[in-house]
């Protein structure tokens, strides 16, 4: 390296004169030679680091869930989202939520399900306890609980008797049968018992 430090001295030092061409060809070269060099000086020493292997790892594709936003937002449908978005991400996809919303009436960061309808700044109608009125038939054997909580006196907790002693018992033989469910008393029984059928 001195060595072509002094070989550039002493060709300065001269007075010839030197074409522009001729000093970058000069430069160029100068360049060349430094760039080899620091390679040499790098490449000679210590040892050579051995380099992790990157993994490339293929993501699958994001599943999409749909869902039904309603209620106070500017644009209310139903929208896809992807599988783990969160229920402020299903409002910003229906445009967001109108003006005046309250929004801490509703977890924004709960995750979103395949299928889920979100309700903003509406509020659910409340029941009231007697003023449930049911025209149909229900058939006791068949009956879920939310059909028997439809019937006037019967609330979630006592539909639930129900289907868990039909599912311990068998079917039921005679709607009268239905007064072994404890909580069922024959007031009850008479209320409804025009509405029942097996």
């Amino acid at each position: 390296m001195n060595l072509l430090k002094e070989k550039f001295e002493e060709l300065k030092s001269q007075s010839l004169e030197y074409t522009t061409e001729q000093k970058r060809a000069v430069i160029a070269l100068s360049l060349v030679a430094i760039f080899i060099a620091g390679v040499l000086f790098l490449s000679s020493r210590g040892e050579a680091v051995e380099t992790p292997a990157i993994k490339v790892i293929e993501s699958a594709p994001s599943k999409m869930l749909l869902v039904h936003v309603a209620g106070e937002v500017k644009r209310p449908g139903v929208y896809p989202v992807i599988d783990g978005s969160r229920v402020v991400d299903a409002i910003s996809a229906a445009g967001g939520a109108r003006k005046g919303v309250d929004l801490s009436v509703i977890n924004l960061a709960r995750k979103v399900v395949d299928g889920e309808q979100i309700y903003l700044g509406v509020k659910p109608e409340k029941k009231k306890v007697g003023s449930k009125v049911f025209s149909g038939t229900v058939y006791i054997n068949r009956a879920s609980i939310s059909q028997f909580d439809s019937l006037s006196g019967i609330g979630p907790v006592l539909a639930k008797r129900i289907v868990d002693y039909r599912s311990a018992n068998g079917p039921f033989v005679d709607i009268a049968e239905l007064q072994k469910v404890p909580g069922i008393g024959m007031k009850t029984f008479e209320r409804i018992k025009s509405r029942l059928s097996l």
